[in-house]
Protein backbone atom coordinates (compact mmCIF):
# COMPACT_ATOMS: atom_id res chain seq x y z
CA UNK A 1 0.00 0.00 0.00
CA UNK A 2 0.87 3.78 -1.02
CA UNK A 3 -0.21 6.76 0.66
CA UNK A 4 -1.77 9.12 -1.85
CA UNK A 5 -0.93 12.44 -0.76
CA UNK A 6 -3.96 14.89 -1.66
CA UNK A 7 -3.39 17.66 -4.28
CA UNK A 8 -4.87 20.29 -2.39
CA UNK A 9 -1.80 20.73 0.43
CA UNK A 10 -4.24 23.34 2.36
CA UNK A 11 -7.09 21.26 2.37
CA UNK A 12 -4.98 18.24 3.43
CA UNK A 13 -3.82 20.29 6.38
CA UNK A 14 -7.36 21.38 7.40
CA UNK A 15 -8.27 17.56 7.15
CA UNK A 16 -5.11 15.87 8.35
CA UNK A 17 -6.35 14.12 11.10
CA UNK A 18 -9.27 12.56 9.37
CA UNK A 19 -6.32 11.38 6.45
CA UNK A 20 -4.40 9.96 9.26
CA UNK A 21 -7.54 7.78 10.44
CA UNK A 22 -8.43 6.89 7.03
CA UNK A 23 -5.29 5.25 6.28
CA UNK A 24 -4.79 3.52 9.60
CA UNK A 25 -8.07 2.15 8.92
CA UNK A 26 -6.06 0.72 5.74
CA UNK A 27 -3.02 -0.35 7.32
CA UNK A 28 -3.02 -4.25 7.92
CA UNK A 29 1.09 -4.29 7.71
CA UNK A 30 4.12 -2.80 9.93
CA UNK A 31 5.33 -1.46 6.38
CA UNK A 32 1.77 0.24 6.11
CA UNK A 33 2.78 1.72 9.30
CA UNK A 34 5.98 3.31 8.60
CA UNK A 35 5.16 4.70 5.57
CA UNK A 36 2.48 6.97 7.11
CA UNK A 37 5.16 7.67 10.05
CA UNK A 38 7.34 8.65 7.90
CA UNK A 39 4.96 10.81 6.06
CA UNK A 40 4.28 12.69 9.11
CA UNK A 41 7.85 12.90 9.75
CA UNK A 42 8.10 14.58 6.72
CA UNK A 43 5.24 17.40 7.66
CA UNK A 44 6.80 17.83 10.86
CA UNK A 45 4.51 15.85 13.01
CA UNK A 46 7.39 13.32 14.42
CA UNK A 47 6.83 14.80 18.02
CA UNK A 48 3.22 15.64 17.84
CA UNK A 49 1.62 13.56 20.49
CA UNK A 50 -1.77 12.78 18.94
CA UNK A 51 -0.69 11.28 15.94
CA UNK A 52 2.12 9.15 18.12
CA UNK A 53 -0.55 8.34 20.51
CA UNK A 54 -2.55 7.04 17.19
CA UNK A 55 0.24 5.04 15.94
CA UNK A 56 1.44 3.50 19.13
CA UNK A 57 -1.86 2.19 19.99
CA UNK A 58 -2.10 1.13 16.21
CA UNK A 59 0.58 -0.80 16.79
CA UNK A 60 -0.28 -2.40 20.23
CA UNK A 61 -3.91 -3.43 18.84
CA UNK A 62 -4.01 -3.80 15.35
CA UNK A 63 -1.21 -5.03 14.90
CA UNK A 64 -0.15 -6.92 17.95
CA UNK A 65 3.88 -5.26 17.80
CA UNK A 66 4.42 -3.88 21.05
CA UNK A 67 8.27 -3.63 20.40
CA UNK A 68 7.69 -1.21 17.79
CA UNK A 69 5.18 0.61 19.72
CA UNK A 70 8.01 1.10 22.21
CA UNK A 71 10.19 2.46 19.55
CA UNK A 72 8.21 5.37 18.64
CA UNK A 73 6.68 5.84 21.93
CA UNK A 74 11.15 5.79 23.16
CA UNK A 75 11.59 8.65 19.99
CA UNK A 76 9.29 11.06 21.60
CA UNK A 77 10.85 13.82 23.90
CA UNK A 78 8.18 13.81 26.27
CA UNK A 79 5.48 11.67 26.05
CA UNK A 80 1.99 13.18 27.32
CA UNK A 81 -0.19 10.67 29.88
CA UNK A 82 -2.47 9.24 27.37
CA UNK A 83 0.84 7.93 25.68
CA UNK A 84 2.52 6.47 28.78
CA UNK A 85 -1.34 5.21 29.77
CA UNK A 86 -1.46 3.04 26.56
CA UNK A 87 2.27 1.83 26.99
CA UNK A 88 1.90 0.80 30.64
CA UNK A 89 -1.66 -1.22 29.65
CA UNK A 90 -0.15 -3.03 26.99
CA UNK A 91 3.10 -4.37 29.31
CA UNK A 92 0.01 -5.09 31.57
CA UNK A 93 -1.94 -6.95 29.58
CA UNK A 94 1.06 -9.22 28.36
CA UNK A 95 1.87 -9.74 30.98
CA UNK A 96 4.66 -8.16 31.70
CA UNK A 97 4.32 -5.96 34.74
CA UNK A 98 7.86 -5.62 35.63
CA UNK A 99 8.44 -3.57 32.43
CA UNK A 100 5.03 -1.46 33.17
CA UNK A 101 6.63 -0.76 36.59
CA UNK A 102 10.07 0.41 34.73
CA UNK A 103 7.66 2.53 32.55
CA UNK A 104 5.96 4.17 35.55
CA UNK A 105 9.24 4.77 37.15
CA UNK A 106 10.32 6.61 34.31
CA UNK A 107 7.45 8.83 34.27
CA UNK A 108 8.00 9.72 38.01
CA UNK A 109 11.94 10.49 37.44
CA UNK A 110 10.82 12.42 33.79
CA UNK A 111 8.33 14.48 35.29
CA UNK A 112 7.18 15.68 32.41
CA UNK A 113 4.12 13.85 32.21
CA UNK A 114 2.18 13.32 35.55
CA UNK A 115 0.48 10.12 36.23
CA UNK A 116 -3.61 10.59 36.51
CA UNK A 117 -6.33 8.88 37.56
CA UNK A 118 -6.04 5.94 34.48
CA UNK A 119 -2.14 5.41 34.93
CA UNK A 120 -2.53 4.37 39.26
CA UNK A 121 -4.85 1.23 38.66
CA UNK A 122 -2.66 -0.01 36.25
CA UNK A 123 0.40 0.36 37.80
CA UNK A 124 -0.92 -0.26 41.54
CA UNK A 125 -2.29 -4.01 39.84
CA UNK A 126 1.08 -4.45 38.55
CA UNK A 127 2.62 -3.87 42.19
CA UNK A 128 0.12 -6.58 43.15
CA UNK A 129 0.90 -9.27 41.07
CA UNK A 130 4.48 -9.10 40.96
CA UNK A 131 4.02 -9.06 45.08
CA UNK A 132 5.86 -5.92 46.03
CA UNK A 133 4.09 -4.26 48.75
CA UNK A 134 6.48 -2.20 49.89
CA UNK A 135 5.74 -0.83 45.45
CA UNK A 136 2.16 -0.99 46.97
CA UNK A 137 3.21 1.53 49.38
CA UNK A 138 5.14 4.10 47.36
CA UNK A 139 2.56 4.20 44.20
CA UNK A 140 0.60 4.88 47.23
CA UNK A 141 2.52 7.90 48.47
CA UNK A 142 2.93 9.53 44.71
CA UNK A 143 -1.05 9.33 45.04
CA UNK A 144 -1.17 11.13 47.94
CA UNK A 145 1.09 13.76 46.64
CA UNK A 146 -0.53 14.05 43.28
CA UNK A 147 -3.79 14.61 44.71
CA UNK A 148 -5.79 11.53 43.61
CA UNK A 149 -6.40 9.91 47.15
CA UNK A 150 -10.09 10.71 46.86
CA UNK A 151 -10.71 9.69 43.08
CA UNK A 152 -13.15 6.45 43.52
CA UNK A 153 -11.59 4.49 41.02
CA UNK A 154 -8.01 5.03 42.52
CA UNK A 155 -9.43 4.38 45.78
CA UNK A 156 -10.74 1.22 44.64
CA UNK A 157 -7.81 0.10 43.28
CA UNK A 158 -5.85 0.70 46.23
CA UNK A 159 -8.26 -1.32 48.00
CA UNK A 160 -7.63 -4.30 45.84
CA UNK A 161 -4.19 -4.37 45.88
CA UNK A 162 -3.73 -3.83 49.61
CA UNK A 163 -6.14 -6.62 49.47
CA UNK A 164 -4.21 -8.88 47.46
CA UNK A 165 -0.92 -8.25 49.74
CA UNK A 166 -2.83 -10.50 52.07
CA UNK A 167 -0.97 -9.17 55.76
CA UNK A 168 -2.09 -5.62 55.08
CA UNK A 169 -5.94 -6.31 54.53
CA UNK A 170 -6.31 -4.22 57.71
CA UNK A 171 -5.33 -0.97 55.58
CA UNK A 172 -7.02 -2.14 52.71
CA UNK A 173 -10.33 -2.43 54.81
CA UNK A 174 -9.41 1.34 56.41
CA UNK A 175 -8.78 2.57 52.73
CA UNK A 176 -11.95 0.83 51.97
CA UNK A 177 -14.17 2.88 54.90
CA UNK A 178 -12.86 5.84 54.06
CA UNK A 179 -14.50 5.99 50.68
CA UNK A 180 -17.45 8.11 50.93
CA UNK A 181 -18.66 7.32 47.20
CA UNK A 182 -18.69 3.58 47.46
CA UNK A 183 -20.18 1.55 44.07
CA UNK A 184 -20.16 -2.13 43.85
CA UNK A 185 -16.74 -2.41 42.41
CA UNK A 186 -15.27 -1.24 45.77
CA UNK A 187 -17.59 -3.40 47.86
CA UNK A 188 -16.67 -6.53 45.63
CA UNK A 189 -12.59 -5.94 45.65
CA UNK A 190 -12.78 -5.68 49.68
CA UNK A 191 -14.84 -9.17 49.63
CA UNK A 192 -12.71 -10.53 46.88
CA UNK A 193 -9.75 -9.47 49.44
CA UNK A 194 -10.97 -11.30 52.49
CA UNK A 195 -12.18 -14.18 50.32
CA UNK A 196 -8.47 -14.23 49.29
CA UNK A 197 -7.08 -14.60 52.49
CA UNK A 198 -10.32 -17.37 53.39
CA UNK A 199 -11.73 -14.76 55.94
CA UNK A 200 -15.37 -15.87 54.69
CA UNK A 201 -17.09 -14.51 58.01
CA UNK A 202 -16.08 -11.15 57.35
CA UNK A 203 -16.63 -11.59 53.27
CA UNK A 204 -19.94 -12.89 53.97
CA UNK A 205 -21.29 -9.90 56.51
CA UNK A 206 -19.65 -7.20 54.39
CA UNK A 207 -21.64 -8.94 51.04
CA UNK A 208 -24.91 -8.94 53.09
CA UNK A 209 -24.20 -4.69 53.74
CA UNK A 210 -24.24 -4.33 50.11
CA UNK A 211 -26.60 -1.97 48.88
CA UNK A 212 -27.10 -2.99 45.25
CA UNK A 213 -25.45 -6.21 43.99
CA UNK A 214 -24.16 -7.77 40.50
CA UNK A 215 -23.19 -10.54 39.00
CA UNK A 216 -19.12 -10.12 40.03
CA UNK A 217 -20.08 -9.29 43.77
CA UNK A 218 -22.46 -12.55 43.70
CA UNK A 219 -19.62 -14.69 41.85
CA UNK A 220 -17.23 -13.33 44.69
CA UNK A 221 -18.88 -14.76 47.36
CA UNK A 222 -19.89 -17.68 45.89
CA UNK A 223 -16.12 -18.46 44.11
CA UNK A 224 -14.81 -17.62 48.01
CA UNK A 225 -16.96 -20.25 49.48
CA UNK A 226 -15.96 -23.02 46.37
CA UNK A 227 -12.31 -22.16 47.10
CA UNK A 228 -12.17 -22.06 50.85
CA UNK A 229 -14.39 -25.61 50.92
CA UNK A 230 -17.45 -23.86 52.21
CA UNK A 231 -19.65 -25.88 49.53
CA UNK A 232 -22.95 -26.24 51.19
CA UNK A 233 -22.96 -22.36 51.35
CA UNK A 234 -21.75 -21.51 48.17
CA UNK A 235 -24.92 -23.57 46.67
CA UNK A 236 -27.20 -21.68 49.04
CA UNK A 237 -25.65 -18.92 47.49
CA UNK A 238 -26.06 -19.79 44.23
CA UNK A 239 -29.64 -20.62 44.78
CA UNK A 240 -30.65 -17.18 46.59
CA UNK A 241 -28.98 -15.64 43.58
CA UNK A 242 -31.33 -17.14 41.19
CA UNK A 243 -34.41 -16.67 43.85
CA UNK A 244 -33.34 -12.49 43.59
CA UNK A 245 -33.48 -12.79 40.09
CA UNK A 246 -29.55 -12.12 39.62
CA UNK A 247 -28.91 -14.03 36.07
CA UNK A 248 -25.54 -16.47 36.72
CA UNK A 249 -22.67 -16.66 34.31
CA UNK A 250 -20.44 -18.97 33.28
CA UNK A 251 -17.84 -18.21 36.72
CA UNK A 252 -20.31 -18.82 39.10
CA UNK A 253 -22.24 -21.95 37.25
CA UNK A 254 -18.70 -23.12 36.99
CA UNK A 255 -18.22 -22.68 41.21
CA UNK A 256 -21.99 -23.94 41.52
CA UNK A 257 -20.69 -27.21 39.80
CA UNK A 258 -17.03 -27.82 41.51
CA UNK A 259 -19.31 -27.02 44.89
CA UNK A 260 -21.73 -29.89 43.80
CA UNK A 261 -19.09 -32.21 42.86
CA UNK A 262 -17.46 -32.22 46.34
CA UNK A 263 -20.56 -32.33 47.97
CA UNK A 264 -21.63 -35.67 45.77
CA UNK A 265 -25.10 -33.40 45.05
CA UNK A 266 -25.61 -34.89 42.06
CA UNK A 267 -29.67 -33.88 41.88
CA UNK A 268 -28.18 -30.23 42.84
CA UNK A 269 -25.58 -30.74 39.72
CA UNK A 270 -27.97 -31.64 37.34
CA UNK A 271 -30.24 -28.96 37.74
CA UNK A 272 -27.59 -26.76 37.03
CA UNK A 273 -26.52 -28.47 34.12
CA UNK A 274 -30.27 -28.24 32.66
CA UNK A 275 -29.80 -24.48 33.69
CA UNK A 276 -26.85 -24.08 31.70
CA UNK A 277 -28.58 -25.18 28.31
CA UNK A 278 -31.97 -23.49 28.88
CA UNK A 279 -29.92 -20.03 29.31
CA UNK A 280 -27.40 -20.60 26.42
CA UNK A 281 -24.69 -21.04 28.45
CA UNK A 282 -23.03 -24.02 27.20
CA UNK A 283 -21.39 -25.86 25.22
CA UNK A 284 -18.11 -24.51 25.73
CA UNK A 285 -14.48 -26.05 27.14
CA UNK A 286 -14.82 -23.86 30.26
CA UNK A 287 -18.67 -25.15 31.10
CA UNK A 288 -17.68 -28.45 29.78
CA UNK A 289 -15.06 -29.09 31.82
CA UNK A 290 -16.83 -27.98 35.16
CA UNK A 291 -19.49 -30.90 34.27
CA UNK A 292 -16.93 -33.70 33.61
CA UNK A 293 -15.63 -32.83 37.04
CA UNK A 294 -19.05 -32.81 38.67
CA UNK A 295 -20.39 -35.63 37.16
CA UNK A 296 -16.73 -37.54 37.47
CA UNK A 297 -16.63 -36.52 41.54
CA UNK A 298 -20.60 -37.71 41.85
CA UNK A 299 -19.82 -41.42 39.99
CA UNK A 300 -21.76 -40.63 37.11
CA UNK A 301 -19.10 -41.61 34.51
CA UNK A 302 -21.61 -41.96 31.68
CA UNK A 303 -22.71 -38.20 31.66
CA UNK A 304 -19.08 -37.54 32.43
CA UNK A 305 -18.26 -39.36 29.04
CA UNK A 306 -21.40 -37.42 27.29
CA UNK A 307 -20.17 -33.86 28.57
CA UNK A 308 -17.03 -34.69 27.24
CA UNK A 309 -17.95 -35.81 24.19
CA UNK A 310 -20.24 -32.62 23.38
CA UNK A 311 -17.53 -30.44 24.22
CA UNK A 312 -17.07 -28.19 21.19
CA UNK A 313 -13.07 -27.80 21.87
CA UNK A 314 -11.64 -29.68 24.26
CA UNK A 315 -8.43 -28.40 25.71
CA UNK A 316 -5.68 -29.71 28.34
CA UNK A 317 -8.15 -29.44 31.25
CA UNK A 318 -10.88 -31.19 29.74
CA UNK A 319 -8.97 -34.17 28.71
CA UNK A 320 -7.50 -33.97 32.46
CA UNK A 321 -10.61 -33.64 34.20
CA UNK A 322 -12.31 -36.78 31.86
CA UNK A 323 -8.93 -38.73 32.66
CA UNK A 324 -8.45 -38.09 36.52
CA UNK A 325 -12.39 -38.69 36.97
CA UNK A 326 -12.55 -42.31 35.35
CA UNK A 327 -8.83 -43.18 37.20
CA UNK A 328 -10.64 -41.86 40.42
CA UNK A 329 -13.62 -44.41 40.48
CA UNK A 330 -11.44 -47.49 38.83
CA UNK A 331 -11.92 -47.36 35.24
CA UNK A 332 -8.17 -47.38 34.49
CA UNK A 333 -8.20 -49.17 31.23
CA UNK A 334 -11.13 -46.39 30.09
CA UNK A 335 -8.27 -43.27 31.58
CA UNK A 336 -5.18 -44.93 29.69
CA UNK A 337 -7.77 -45.41 26.35
CA UNK A 338 -8.83 -41.69 26.72
CA UNK A 339 -4.81 -40.53 27.30
CA UNK A 340 -4.10 -42.69 23.92
CA UNK A 341 -6.71 -41.13 22.45
CA UNK A 342 -5.00 -37.51 23.07
CA UNK A 343 -2.04 -38.48 22.06
CA UNK A 344 -3.30 -39.41 18.69
CA UNK A 345 -5.20 -36.26 18.54
CA UNK A 346 -2.99 -35.11 16.15
CA UNK A 347 -0.24 -33.25 18.67
CA UNK A 348 -2.63 -30.24 19.34
CA UNK A 349 -2.86 -31.10 23.02
CA UNK A 350 0.29 -31.94 25.12
CA UNK A 351 -0.06 -33.62 28.48
CA UNK A 352 1.02 -31.91 31.31
CA UNK A 353 1.48 -32.78 35.07
CA UNK A 354 -2.01 -33.05 35.35
CA UNK A 355 -2.16 -35.70 33.04
CA UNK A 356 0.41 -37.90 34.42
CA UNK A 357 -1.24 -37.67 37.87
CA UNK A 358 -4.07 -38.99 36.35
CA UNK A 359 -2.29 -41.76 34.45
CA UNK A 360 -0.58 -42.71 37.31
CA UNK A 361 -3.29 -43.68 39.64
CA UNK A 362 -5.33 -44.91 36.72
CA UNK A 363 -1.95 -47.48 36.59
CA UNK A 364 -2.26 -48.06 40.96
CA UNK A 365 -5.90 -48.94 40.64
CA UNK A 366 -5.48 -51.57 38.49
CA UNK A 367 -2.11 -52.98 39.71
CA UNK A 368 -0.41 -52.38 35.97
CA UNK A 369 3.25 -51.76 37.65
CA UNK A 370 5.04 -52.35 34.30
CA UNK A 371 3.01 -49.64 32.29
CA UNK A 372 2.85 -47.06 35.11
CA UNK A 373 6.78 -46.94 35.42
CA UNK A 374 6.03 -46.52 31.47
CA UNK A 375 4.43 -43.80 31.98
CA UNK A 376 6.54 -41.72 34.56
CA UNK A 377 9.54 -43.17 31.81
CA UNK A 378 7.41 -41.23 29.19
CA UNK A 379 6.61 -38.14 31.36
CA UNK A 380 10.33 -37.35 31.90
CA UNK A 381 12.16 -38.32 28.69
CA UNK A 382 9.51 -37.60 26.17
CA UNK A 383 8.06 -34.87 27.25
CA UNK A 384 10.29 -34.24 29.82
CA UNK A 385 8.21 -32.70 32.36
CA UNK A 386 9.96 -32.93 35.46
CA UNK A 387 8.37 -34.93 38.66
CA UNK A 388 6.83 -33.54 41.47
CA UNK A 389 6.16 -34.79 44.84
CA UNK A 390 2.75 -35.55 43.69
CA UNK A 391 4.43 -38.40 40.97
CA UNK A 392 6.38 -39.33 42.79
CA UNK A 393 3.37 -40.40 44.93
CA UNK A 394 1.95 -42.36 42.71
CA UNK A 395 4.84 -44.27 41.68
CA UNK A 396 5.86 -45.36 44.80
CA UNK A 397 2.01 -46.13 46.04
CA UNK A 398 1.48 -48.63 42.88
CA UNK A 399 5.54 -50.52 43.71
CA UNK A 400 4.46 -50.28 47.16
CA UNK A 401 1.03 -51.93 47.01
CA UNK A 402 2.63 -54.60 44.23
CA UNK A 403 5.63 -55.26 47.27
CA UNK A 404 7.72 -53.87 44.80
CA UNK A 405 10.26 -52.33 48.17
CA UNK A 406 13.52 -52.62 46.62
CA UNK A 407 12.45 -50.19 43.55
CA UNK A 408 10.55 -48.21 46.10
CA UNK A 409 13.33 -47.30 48.16
CA UNK A 410 15.23 -46.44 44.72
CA UNK A 411 12.49 -44.10 43.95
CA UNK A 412 12.89 -42.11 47.16
CA UNK A 413 16.56 -42.33 47.16
CA UNK A 414 16.34 -40.86 43.81
CA UNK A 415 13.75 -37.74 44.44
CA UNK A 416 14.95 -34.36 43.63
CA UNK A 417 12.93 -33.10 46.38
CA UNK A 418 12.32 -33.78 50.27
CA UNK A 419 9.77 -36.58 50.50
CA UNK A 420 6.60 -35.40 51.99
CA UNK A 421 3.78 -37.58 53.86
CA UNK A 422 2.46 -38.50 50.67
CA UNK A 423 5.27 -40.20 49.53
CA UNK A 424 6.00 -41.96 53.27
CA UNK A 425 1.88 -42.37 53.52
CA UNK A 426 2.57 -44.66 50.57
CA UNK A 427 5.16 -46.66 51.52
CA UNK A 428 3.48 -47.20 54.56
CA UNK A 429 0.53 -47.94 53.06
CA UNK A 430 2.42 -50.64 50.89
CA UNK A 431 3.87 -51.96 54.11
CA UNK A 432 0.50 -52.45 54.98
CA UNK A 433 -0.50 -54.49 52.78
CA UNK A 434 2.25 -57.34 52.57
CA UNK A 435 2.94 -56.83 55.90
CA UNK A 436 6.89 -55.14 55.94
CA UNK A 437 7.57 -54.31 59.43
CA UNK A 438 10.53 -52.74 59.22
CA UNK A 439 10.15 -50.64 56.24
CA UNK A 440 6.63 -49.47 58.14
CA UNK A 441 8.41 -48.49 61.07
CA UNK A 442 10.43 -46.16 58.99
CA UNK A 443 7.77 -44.85 57.35
CA UNK A 444 5.82 -44.06 60.63
CA UNK A 445 9.23 -42.62 61.70
CA UNK A 446 9.89 -40.32 58.90
CA UNK A 447 5.60 -39.31 59.13
CA UNK A 448 6.11 -38.64 62.49
CA UNK A 449 9.00 -36.65 62.61
CA UNK A 450 7.22 -34.35 59.97
CA UNK A 451 3.47 -33.77 61.53
CA UNK A 452 4.49 -35.72 65.53
CA UNK A 453 0.60 -34.58 66.43
CA UNK A 454 -1.18 -36.40 63.68
CA UNK A 455 -2.40 -39.99 65.67
CA UNK A 456 -3.14 -41.62 62.59
CA UNK A 457 0.15 -42.82 61.66
CA UNK A 458 0.68 -44.67 64.79
CA UNK A 459 -2.83 -46.14 64.64
CA UNK A 460 -2.00 -47.81 61.10
CA UNK A 461 1.34 -49.20 62.79
CA UNK A 462 -0.78 -50.82 65.16
CA UNK A 463 -3.15 -51.88 62.98
CA UNK A 464 -0.20 -53.67 60.79
CA UNK A 465 1.16 -55.26 64.07
CA UNK A 466 -2.09 -56.71 65.30
CA UNK A 467 -2.97 -57.78 61.43
CA UNK A 468 0.48 -59.90 61.91
CA UNK A 469 -0.57 -61.08 65.27
CA UNK A 470 1.65 -58.97 67.07
CA UNK A 471 -0.45 -57.75 69.59
CA UNK A 472 2.07 -56.88 72.43
CA UNK A 473 3.85 -54.22 69.79
CA UNK A 474 0.58 -53.04 69.19
CA UNK A 475 -0.87 -52.60 72.56
CA UNK A 476 2.33 -50.55 72.86
CA UNK A 477 1.86 -48.08 70.03
CA UNK A 478 -2.07 -47.63 71.33
CA UNK A 479 -0.73 -46.89 74.66
CA UNK A 480 1.70 -44.41 73.80
CA UNK A 481 -0.85 -43.19 71.87
CA UNK A 482 -3.01 -42.62 74.49
CA UNK A 483 -0.45 -40.98 76.89
CA UNK A 484 0.27 -38.45 74.48
CA UNK A 485 -2.90 -37.56 74.24
CA UNK A 486 -3.32 -37.85 70.81
CA UNK A 487 -6.79 -39.24 68.44
CA UNK A 488 -7.28 -40.08 65.14
CA UNK A 489 -8.98 -37.70 62.80
CA UNK A 490 -12.42 -39.34 62.80
CA UNK A 491 -13.82 -40.37 59.22
CA UNK A 492 -16.50 -38.41 56.95
CA UNK A 493 -19.54 -39.39 55.09
CA UNK A 494 -22.28 -37.33 53.90
CA UNK A 495 -25.36 -38.33 52.11
CA UNK A 496 -27.71 -36.24 49.91
CA UNK A 497 -31.70 -36.09 50.84
CA UNK A 498 -33.71 -33.45 49.22
CA UNK A 499 -31.34 -31.64 47.78
CA UNK A 500 -29.85 -30.82 51.59
CA UNK A 501 -26.83 -32.68 52.70
CA UNK A 502 -26.26 -34.44 55.77
CA UNK A 503 -22.87 -34.87 56.87
CA UNK A 504 -21.42 -37.58 59.44
CA UNK A 505 -18.46 -38.67 61.39
CA UNK A 506 -17.01 -41.64 63.13
CA UNK A 507 -18.94 -41.53 66.63
CA UNK A 508 -21.08 -37.81 65.99
CA UNK A 509 -23.46 -37.32 68.01
CA UNK A 510 -24.23 -33.85 66.41
CA UNK A 511 -26.96 -34.43 63.96
CA UNK A 512 -30.18 -33.01 65.25
CA UNK A 513 -31.72 -36.50 64.41
CA UNK A 514 -29.29 -38.38 65.91
CA UNK A 515 -31.37 -40.54 68.64
CA UNK A 516 -33.44 -41.50 65.39
CA UNK A 517 -30.54 -42.39 63.57
CA UNK A 518 -29.34 -44.52 66.44
CA UNK A 519 -32.58 -46.19 67.08
CA UNK A 520 -32.81 -47.52 63.62
CA UNK A 521 -29.00 -48.52 63.44
CA UNK A 522 -30.03 -50.74 66.49
CA UNK A 523 -33.11 -52.09 64.96
CA UNK A 524 -30.43 -52.92 61.76
CA UNK A 525 -28.23 -54.58 63.77
CA UNK A 526 -31.17 -56.54 65.64
CA UNK A 527 -30.66 -54.76 69.04
CA UNK A 528 -34.50 -54.47 70.06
Amino acid sequence: MLIAIPRHQELYKLNLNQFVLSVLEKCNHLNHLKQLQAFLLTLGHGQTQFFAFKLVRFCILSLSNLAYARFIFDHLKAPNVYLYAAMITAYASQPDHRSALLLYRDMIRRGRSQPNHFVYPLVLKCCSEVSETHGVKAVHTHILKSGFGGHPVVQTALVDSYSRAGSDIGIARQLFDEIVDRNVVSWTAMISGYTRLGQMGNAILLFEEMPERDVPSWNAVIAGCTQNGLFTESISLFRRMIEESEKPNQVTVVCALSACGHLGMLHVGRLIHGYVYRNGLGPNSFIANALVDMYGKCGNLREAKRAFDKASERGLTLWNSMINCLALHGQSESAISVFEEMREFGGVVRPDGVTFVGLLNACTHAGLVEQGCRYFKLMTQEYEIEPQIEHYGCAIDLLGRAGCFEEVMKVIRSMKIEPDEVVWGSLLNGCRIHGHMELAEFAVRRLLEIDPNNASYGVMLANIYGGLGNWEEARKVRKILKEQGLTKTPGCSWIEIDSQVHQFYSADKSHLQTEEIYKILQLLLGFH
